[in-house]
């Protein structure tokens, strides 16, 4: 079973389309709680968690989150990022056979421009970041509560499957 954290500042409409995209996880089982973690003070957000089913916190500890996460594994997203299709069966054969972190595979359709690859800092979520519970909640308790802290300077395999990255979601 897996966990999806999001963490989100007032993006309503980028949180709608990455829960979109998760609803095959969930109806096949997959996909066990979505928590989103929410920075800002508008109510929208709220309402669109409440709406899909999430748990929804405005403050939190992310070591106590992870612990209080049903899944065995943890999947962490930017709002707005939506895995494409076989991400459920490629991420459910990740967690029968492996025990170490993954990521999904950048799309081949939404890529950066050349200047935007060779010079804009990536988000350390750019293609999400797939871990055992155990590991996250290590990261995790290592400081910060910020769930972007589980991505960075993280050794990962790439899943076979892509993922739209949220920036291409504010392009189109």
């Amino acid at each position: 079973m897996l966990s999806v954290l999001i963490e989100s500042r007032n993006q309503e409409a980028e949180l709608a389309h990455t829960l979109s995209a998760l609803v095959a996880g969930a109806v096949e089982g997959l996909v066990s709680d979505v928590i989103v973690l929410e920075h800002g003070a508008g109510e929208g957000v709220e309402r669109v968690a409440d709406a899909a089913g999430c748990r929804f916190m405005r403050s939190w500890d992310l070591p106590e989150v992870i612990r209080q996460s049903r899944g065995d594994w943890v999947l962490v997203l930017e709002p707005g990022a939506r895995p494409l299709s076989g991400w459920v069966e490629t991420v459910s054969e990740h967690i029968a056979l492996e025990n170490s972190p993954a990521r999904f595979s950048r799309s081949k359709r939404h890529r950066r421009s050349l200047w935007q690859r060779l010079f804009a800092k990536r988000c350390p979520l750019e293609v999400g970041v797939l871990l055992p519970k155990s590991m996250a909640l290590e990261k995790a308790s290592a400081g910060g509560d910020s769930p972007f802290l589980l991505a960075r300077r993280q050794m990962t395999r790439r899943l076979s499957c892509e993922i739209i990255p949220a920036w291409a979601m504010i392009r189109t």
